[in-house]
């Protein structure tokens, strides 16, 4: 059994010997947890951090790590891993064999003994590309699968039932996998919706928080969308007919979506929980900038939806996102109405609204969706005061961490930060030198490279992903920079000036198989 270290004779003390485990990415099941209490954050106000509001904690505060318990590996990849069993287009899944650890060289040798020696710091839940899709959006892109087959997953109309047994499942670790060290707080690294609609933000943090929630929009009693309307190009469930998916061996379900947009109750995380801004939760559909745009606010509101267009118009619309042609949606605007006969009737719902990144921090800050902590996820009234949202917060006494915001207000789905952003960073990290930093975001370095400027700061340069890399190398209490976006699991070493190095941690995401969270803890060997 680890020990856990109380920070005050630490602080000092730790070098390059401290690891990360990145371990154990969490599987769906349900069952019971361990609670914790909540911690408390310090937002990024301006240019310069400001102080925290009176009842806020700053970064430099006590967080001391409860006692360990042994190791708990139920639940986790170490264990078993979901396995596709079988032949063909469709598989189903089964327990297969838990996935053994690697151990990592890049950045310094392992020592022999280290088990013993090691000293837990810090252990948290990393979830990160929750997707909650209103699936019947009418802004929704399924009809570019006739050009695509990626760009509609048959399981979209089941991310709320998925993101609360990931809850269920996080709620049954007692412990991380490594040090058995209860788990601190759990982080989303944005993406936690998919429309940028205010139904989808409701779910999230009902979902994250505890609440019922009805994964349904437009008509109360039925389901509107691409899988009730009886086309070959998308998985008709509840149909007998011969559709594309079928042909691959998917099944025929009488009731299927009926169930899904039934109401459930989710229990909420049992640990606090913080939030991360992704391109979904600030765009509408992860890449436009169009807020402003009334035709196509109306239309996500409205009462039509289009379904199919022939593949080659798909292919140009398709064309236009992935070369970042068209950043504030003129294009995507002119191809909606030039469909407009084809677009079918659907129920009107306001709900379908898209949020701003104001309406966002304000929905994060209801008190009645705090759960366990804390009020804001991170977010607080200095955040709503500057327009921002990026924050830090105390993890533990030797670590803190700090949540970016990687999302571009001027279009498109890759990410920057502006310059205001990058100095507070570099400030923050040099304020608590003597801590070690955990940095939390949703872009990855390499998907950081969108420099076009905000349209409200345009004399504000932006910061891609290489610049990002060579600060956090700068400093030497980086130890870890934990995101998503690219829905793959994957470790990266980075090497910074003077010897300094630190692990850039990539998760998959939630909405795509394997479909996986990561636990991560800190340790000293």
């Amino acid at each position: 059994m680890s020990r856990i270290r109380s920070v005050a004779s630490s602080a000092v003390g730790v070098h390059r010997r401290t690891l990360l485990a990145a371990t154990g990415a969490v599987t769906l099941s349900a069952g019971v947890g361990y609670a914790l209490r909540p911690t408390d954050s310090q937002a990024a106000t301006t240019a310069e951090p400001a102080g925290a509001a009176a009842a806020e904690a700053p970064a430099s505060a006590s967080r001391k790590l409860p006692v360990a318990l042994a190791p708990y590996t139920r639940g986790t990849t170490l264990a078993n891993v979901a396995t596709p069993t079988g032949t063909g287009g469709y598989r189903r899944l089964a327990d297969g064999p838990g996935w053994r650890r690697v151990v990592r060289e890049n950045l310094a040798s392992a020592k022999t003994g280290r088990e013993k020696r090691r000293t837990a710091l810090a252990a948290f839940v990393q979830l990160t590309d929750l997707h909650l899709i209103d699936a019947q959006h009418p802004l929704r892109l399924e009809y570019l699968r006739s050009t695509d087959v990626h760009a509609w997953r048959p399981q979209e109309a089941l991310t709320v039932p998925g993101a609360v047994a990931l809850v269920e499942r996080i709620n049954a670790l007692r412990g991380g996998p490594v040090t058995g060290a209860p788990l601190h707080f759990a982080m989303t690294t944005g993406d936690n919706t998919d429309n940028n609609c205010k139904s989808e933000l409701d779910w999230f943090l009902k979902v994250m928080s505890g609440g019922r929630v009805t994964p349904n929009t437009g008509d109360p009693r039925q389901y509107e969308g691409v899988q009730s309307s009886g086309m070959k190009l998308y998985w008709q469930a509840d149909d007998s007919i011969r559709d594309a998916d079928k042909q691959l061996g998917f099944p025929h379900i009488e009731g299927y979506l009926a169930a899904a947009i039934r109401e459930l109750r989710s229990p909420g995380l049992n640990i606090p929980w913080y939030s991360t801004v992704g391109n979904h939760d600030a765009l509408p559909l992860g890449t436009y900038a169009s807020h402003s745009d009334s035709y196509l606010t109306d239309l996500a509101v409205g009462g039509k939806k289009l379904m199919n267009v022939p593949a080659a118009d798909a292919k140009k619309l398709q064309d236009s996102l992935k070369q970042d042609q068209d950043p504030r949606g003129t294009v995507f605007k002119d191809f909606l109405k030039a469909h407009a006969r084809s677009m079918r009737s659907v129920t009107l719902d306001e709900g379908r609204a898209p949020f701003t990144p104001r309406e966002y921090v304000q929905a994060h800050l209801n008190p009645a969706l705090s759960g366990h902590g804390p009020v804001g996820h991170g977010y607080s009234t200095a955040n709503l005061d500057a327009g921002t949202q990026y924050y830090s917060f105390r993890i533990a006494d030797d670590v803190i961490g700090i949540s970016l915001d990687t999302t571009n207000p001027g279009g498109h789905y890759e990410g920057s930060i502006g310059a205001a952003q990058f100095k507070w960073l570099d400030k923050t990290l040099r304020d608590n030198k003597d801590s070690y930093a955990i940095i939390f975001s949703h872009h990855t370095s390499e998907t950081m490279d969108n420099l076009r400027r905000d349209p409200a700061r345009p004399n504000e340069r932006r910061v891609g992903g290489a610049e990002l890399l060579q600060l956090l190398g700068s400093h030497r209490g980086v130890l870890a920079w934990v995101n998503g976006h690219i829905h793959k699991n994957v470790i990266t070493p980075h090497s910074g000036s003077g010897g300094h190095a630190f692990w850039e941690i990539s998760t998959a995401s939630h909405v795509d198989f394997p479909q996986l969270a990561r636990i991560i803890e800190v340790v000293d060997n």
